[in-house]
């Protein structure tokens, strides 16, 4: 039952047991009341409160509530959930009147697959998703973004920063859209720093509570920090947390980088000294350009990539302190990307 927890107009609470995790922002979903779409947000592992990818796609549709007058519905994914249960709960939305519903993750693509065929007049995108055969369904949209384009950005970042020449990665989950995070980390502070070293750790191989995992983070961040790592970057969603704790404990001269959102906004007061910067990915963008689709009747569908220079990707500077006297040289190397000189690996 709790995979299959809804909040709507009027509806439940679907964090059903969340604990202490920070809202994003008003529950939206409670209180919309338009008649406009009705979209469905299905979160992946961490759901909303996790201050990073999930809270991203959430802006995105607070945004889109407001300026169509639409309403809303939330499904909340668990660990270890079964397959069926993030079918389950796109069917539960699609039978409560969604006409758009997001899959938040690419844990979403199989499931999004599944059910979309039974519910043609429903359109579906999946963020970061893939088609896992070779029929396309005309009613699906894939939402995928330039990652190692942004980590590039941040790794230049991470590079100019360090003084001990060592740098660190942490991703969530080792599996290929993760490694794109960590291939253009590395090409990035290399480009600045030849030999700079990269300390890499993942938090799980395959399981997706590597997304989950703030204690797995910080033993994780922890390690590179020992190791002689001075700024550490985190692709490890409710994790990063952890890394960022690690920081904190590394103490001055030792620095995290955020992922998805800027995290400087929503991290601890003891940790904002701590956090250079973060890799912008523009969830929000897509969740919102989805459901503008949707409510102009002429939805998204296919693959679709949000990279530099739709500003689908970038870096944050709220932490002016630490990070204005690298702006200059990161835009140098933004620039050479959108003008198509360099171009980012995908893969380590």
């Amino acid at each position: 039952m709790a995979a299959l927890a809804l909040a709507g107009c009027g509806g439940s609470d679907s964090k059903g047991g969340g604990g202490d995790k920070p809202a994003a922002g008003d529950d939206v979903c409670k209180t919309a009341d338009g008649d406009g779409p009705k979209i469905g947000l299905a979160y992946d592992v961490g759901g909303r409160g996790d201050r990073s990818f999930n809270d991203s796609a959430y802006a995105g549709l607070e945004k889109a509530v407001g300026e169509f007058d639409a309403t809303c519905i939330e499904g909340e994914a668990t660990d270890g959930e079964a397959e069926s249960a993030r079918e389950d709960r796109l069917r539960n939305m699609a039978e409560n009147g969604a006409t758009a519903i997001v899959g938040v993750g690419f844990a979403y693509s199989e499931s999004v697959n599944a059910v979309a065929p039974d519910f043609p007049e429903v359109n579906f995108a999946v963020i970061d998703g893939f088609d896992p055969d070779d029929q396309a369904n005309e009613n699906v949209a894939y939402l995928g973004f330039a990652e190692q384009e942004g980590s590039f950005l941040v790794g230049v970042a991470a590079a100019e920063k360090s003084k001990s020449g060592t740098i660190g990665f942490v991703g969530g989950v080792n599996n290929e859209l993760i490694q794109k995070f960590e291939a253009g980390y590395t090409a990035g502070a290399k480009a600045a720093k030849p030999d700079i070293k990269v300390e890499v750790a993942y938090i799980q191989e395959s399981d997706l509570k590597g997304f989950g995992d703030p204690a797995g983070g910080k033993a994780a961040a922890a390690g590179e920090f020992d190791k002689g790592a001075d700024v550490v970057y985190h692709a490890a969603g409710g994790s990063g947390s952890g890394v960022f704790d690690a920081a904190v404990e590394a103490g001055e001269g030792n620095w995290a980088i955020g992922v998805d959102s800027d995290q400087y906004l929503t991290a601890t007061a003891e940790q904002k000294p701590f956090i250079l910067t973060s890799m912008l990915k523009r969830v929000d963008v897509a969740t919102y350009d989805f459901a503008k689709s949707v409510d102009a009747g002429k939805p998204l569908t296919s693959f679709v990539t949000y990279d530099l220079k739709q500003d689908g990707v970038g870096y944050s500077t709220a932490n002016k302190t630490a990070i204005d006297g690298l702006t200059t040289t990161i835009d140098d190397y933004k620039a050479k990307i959108i003008a198509g000189d360099i171009k980012v690996p995908t893969k380590p």
